[in-house]
């Protein structure tokens, strides 16, 4: 990635930052429950918010929630255009539970999910629990707290979407007796929070962080408009169509984003914060693999082959189903731009690197792979990553979902118009120029844009972790996901077992999961 400031990436304030939220227990001995100045150290209010941004992208801290397996399995394995991939012995119980959605209660994967999600609203909570006993209010302290607040939103945003009810936890745990006894809250009362932490943000967040030439001085680093974008989407799960359309407007009307004319750079490590980034998991490995701040996400996701192959380029999980390779359009660029085919050119004319992949099933197990985190070998020499791709910044939030989800904003607001004019802007961009690809689509009537829109999210977003959530909040994912074994109860998970039996029966499991 672009040289995020190094104190953005300094992860070793995270040392000092509860190393796991595993057992309420390990909270137990630390300070009392007050801030004082000892808490400013390394670097005051906004060192403690440098530590949030290394939590996220860490993986032995929030990372693993976010840039690891388990955040693809709740977040990807479970559509119908991703499965578990790499080989069918590899991990095969996580393709019972997120393929066949065979859900279970007591799983390392949803239990580190639910507990680094947990760690990160911590972390947060110190910051905002910290200026809030200093009485700090000066606008530097105000936009640090909007910072942890946001990284607080955006792990509650998750967790509400994952589990439904979930604990709501708004002040530092210091000791086990002050989270076990508490039971979940309503998903009503997480969104209320989630709602006033990003109204904050959007207030007390800056524009952009350029310096006075207008390059940015910590790209990556979290702006207003990511605020705006991550409300406008919790408010769009609830249907809030008219509050979401307006905070998107501003987004666009703001001229801090643009589309990236190549579809292929939005993902590659050249393009990392460009245009159309509105927040991303910042990553660094330098030359030599040092300094190396890397995260597991598209190592996890790399081709999976040999040393004797040549492939040997990651551990080959989040693979694209046939369903996905079937579903795009004729000529559509998105395809080879997407989705790497086992036994063919990587394709240098759609991002490729003038490579050819190993056959499928003699060589490497699955047929396709996701293209949109394939490595760029001398990239990977360059930093010593010969088996991966650490250096790869996690897109979270970026301007073509601000697009699209404005599209169907105003379809479902009866401004069909508006909704054609922003369709089109993401398929323009796809086409590429070429004539006869893509054609416009051209409103019609409210259910004929709505699926119009419904289908563009899919190939846009493709692999990116949006499709099964999207497919719960329209209600199709007993249509689409029924045949795979989805049953209406599967929208949640069941909360992690460990935990339950932690709170001493204080918090009551999902009443699904019996």
């Amino acid at each position: 990635m672009k040289n995020f400031k190094k104190h953005i990436l300094l992860s070793m304030i995270i040392a000092s930052v509860l190393l796991s939220f595993t057992g309420c227990e390990k909270f137990l001995d630390r300070k009392p429950l007050q801030a004082t100045l000892q808490d400013l150290n390394q670097g005051g209010l906004e060192g403690l918010v440098y530590g949030l941004y290394g939590g996220l992208r860490n993986p032995d801290v929030g990372g693993a929630a976010w840039g690891h397996i388990p955040w693809l399995a709740i977040h990807s394995f479970r559509d119908d255009d991703a499965i578990k991939g790499s080989s069918e012995a590899d991990g095969a119980d996580w393709a019972v539970i997120y393929d066949n959605f065979q859900y279970s209660k007591d799983h390392w994967s949803t239990n580190i999910y639910y507990e680094r999600k947990y760690l990160m609203i911590n972390m947060a909570n110190e910051v905002i629990f910290t200026a809030d006993s200093l009485n700090l209010s000066d606008p530097a302290s105000m936009t640090n707290v909007a910072e942890a607040k946001f990284v607080r939103a955006l792990a509650y945003f998750d967790l509400v979407r994952a589990f439904g009810q979930v604990r709501k936890v708004e002040t530092p745990i210091r000791n086990a007796a002050q989270v076990n006894g508490m039971d979940k809250s309503s998903v009503e009362e997480i969104y209320t929070l989630i709602d006033a932490d990003l109204s904050f943000g959007e207030q007390y967040l800056p524009l952009n962080w350029n310096t006075a030439s207008g390059t940015s001085k910590y790209p990556g680093r979290i702006t207003s408009g990511a605020a705006k974008t991550l409300h406008a989407k919790a408010l769009l799960y609830r249907q809030q169509w008219g509050a979401a359309y307006g905070l998107l407007q501003s987004v666009i009307n703001s001229g801090q984003y643009n589309l990236e004319s190549n579809y292929s750079r939005v993902f590659q490590t050249a393009g990392e914060n460009g245009p159309e980034s509105i927040f991303e998991i910042q990553a660094y490995k330098g030359p030599g693999g040092k300094p190396d701040y890397y995260t597991f996400y598209a190592t996890a996701q790399g081709v999976r082959g040999s040393d004797a192959s040549g492939w040997n380029m990651g551990w080959g999980w989040n693979t694209p189903t046939q369903n996905l390779v079937d579903a795009y359009e004729t000529d559509d660029p998105r395809k080879p731009r997407t989705i790497l085919f086992s036994g063919q050119s990587d394709d240098p004319a759609y991002g490729g690197y003038g490579k050819t992949l190993p056959p499928y099933p003699s060589v490497i197990p699955r047929p396709y792979w996701n293209k949109k985190v394939y490595a760029d070998p001398a990239e990977q020499s360059a930093t010593n990553d010969p088996h991966g791709n650490g250096a790869y910044n996690q897109r979270i939030l970026r301007y073509a979902d601000v697009i699209l989800m404005a599209a169907e904003c105003a379809n479902e607001l009866g401004q069909g118009a508006k909704a054609e004019e922003y369709l089109e802007m993401i398929r323009a961009r796809a086409r590429e120029g070429k004539a006869g690809v893509l054609p416009k689509v051209i409103f019609e009537d409210q259910d004929q844009m709505r699926a119009a829109i419904k289908f563009e999210r899919r190939i846009e977003f493709a692999l990116e972790g949006e499709r099964f959530f999207d497919l719960v909040r329209w209600g199709d994912a007993q249509t689409v996901l029924g045949p795979l074994g989805y049953q209406p109860r599967n929208k949640y998970l069941p909360l992690p077992q460990p935990v339950i039996d932690q709170s001493n029966g204080a918090l009551k499991q999902n009443p699904d999961y019996p």
